[in-house]
């Protein structure tokens, strides 16, 4: 077990240590940009826990474009030397975009992860994906596939004890007001979303079910307007995405984690020593 000590709190439990594992959408990439920084679901779950314990201290190890096999090998060992109470593993989904795909494959990296970090005393959380053809109707061939890996996750989780947040399971997941254009990241709406779906299962104080809400009703594209979309974003996402599968390059190529550390989180940058602790002053 952890040399942490928790602090319970009524109807909740209090962590220290909160590590994220996982690719693009864990990084936060559709929440800022590269320039100004990326926020995400995960640094903005980190700032609840913050604010229900200051002491929290966050890291963060997901990078673009990686596979669940690619999580396992890089984030790990990492994830495991950081002696977290909480983490939050999530991977599959590039998996399932690509041609050649084993589905148990998937599923078994997914679960050795969840049972080594469950078994170093950490509380695992992962999530249960919506459909990815609601929200891009041209990827509908790939849904069975999606359907499949959340039942294998589903299943895995239940032998580990790892808590899954099924963000599926509510219609206003597939909005795509909380999705960016390219229909593969959620926005800034979305990634504020699923970090309340987590907090609420966690019981973090203040949390509670509106994450679950529609918002106010769509219109309705015509047939015409709704075509033209599907096909700009085939040449504007699809194309250039299958493109690099091809090439066998990846968004993440050169990429290292964006938080590679346990830091408070108001901190991006490791504090610099204290020059009087080393003087004894």
């Amino acid at each position: 077990m952890l040399e942490t000590e928790h602090r319970e709190h009524p109807g909740h439990r209090v962590y220290e240590r909160y590590v994220a594992l996982g690719d693009s959408q864990t990084e936060g990439v559709g929440d800022g940009d590269d320039t100004t920084g990326l926020r995400g679901w995960a640094d903005r779950l980190a700032e609840l826990l913050a604010a229900a314990d200051p002491a929290l201290r966050y890291a963060n190890l997901a990078v673009r474009g990686r596979v669940a096999r690619q999580v396992r090998a890089e984030q790990l060992e990492p994830a495991l030397a950081l002696r977290p109470d909480l983490v939050t593993v999530v991977a599959g989904v590039n998996d399932i975009l690509r041609p050649r795909y084993d589905a148990a494959e998937v599923a078994g990296e997914l679960e050795a992860m969840f049972a080594a970090l469950t078994a170093s005393g950490a509380h695992v959380v992962t999530l249960a994906f919506p459909d990815l053809s609601k929200i891009a109707p041209m990827a509908r061939p790939l849904a069975p596939r999606l359907t499949d890996l959340n039942a294998r996750v589903q299943a895995a989780a239940s032998r580990h004890g790892v808590t899954v947040v099924d963000t599926g399971g509510y219609a206003v997941t597939t909005d795509p007001r909380l999705w960016t254009v390219d229909r593969l990241h959620a926005g800034p709406l979305g990634h504020e979303r699923i970090a309340a779906a987590v907090a609420h299962t966690l019981c973090l104080p203040g949390s509670d079910d509106t994450w679950t809400h529609p918002l106010p009703p769509l219109s309705a594209p015509g047939t015409v307007q709704a075509l033209t979309a599907e096909l700009r974003w085939a040449a504007g996402f699809l194309g250039p995405w299958i493109g690099r599968r091809l090439r066998g390059r990846s968004s993440g190529d050169g990429r290292s984690a964006k938080r590679p550390q346990l830091l408070p989180v108001g901190l991006t940058e490791p504090q610099a020593p204290d020059p009087s602790a080393a003087s004894g002053r």
